[in-house]
């Protein structure tokens, strides 16, 4: 299974970074590698995660930190859609 990690995934991915190392740079690091480190999962168990709330798509919940990465398998591919604060609102489709 390959990881593609899309456009807004990515800069999902910068932005929690940059918020985080507002405060404290070494923080930023650790959740942007355990968000990275759980991801690596999927190309091994791509069916970790939860059904998810947008029709087609799964979700894994990243282990003690509140962030949720949506994701969808498409054929030999796992598509990483976004990264979400579980704070957030979210949208109908991804």
């Amino acid at each position: 299974m390959h990881v593609k990690w899309l456009k807004r995934a990515l800069l999902d991915l910068d932005e929690v970074d940059a918020y985080i190392a507002q405060d404290n740079p070494s923080a930023a690091d650790d959740v942007v590698l355990k968000i990275l480190k759980a991801v690596s999962l999927l190309k091994e168990q791509p069916g970790l995660g939860r059904v998810g709330r947008v029709p087609g798509t799964k979700e894994l919940v990243i282990p003690k930190i509140p962030y949720i990465v949506p994701y969808r398998v498409k054929g030999d591919f796992l598509q990483i859609l976004r990264v979400y604060h579980t704070s957030r609102t979210w949208p109908n489709r991804l």
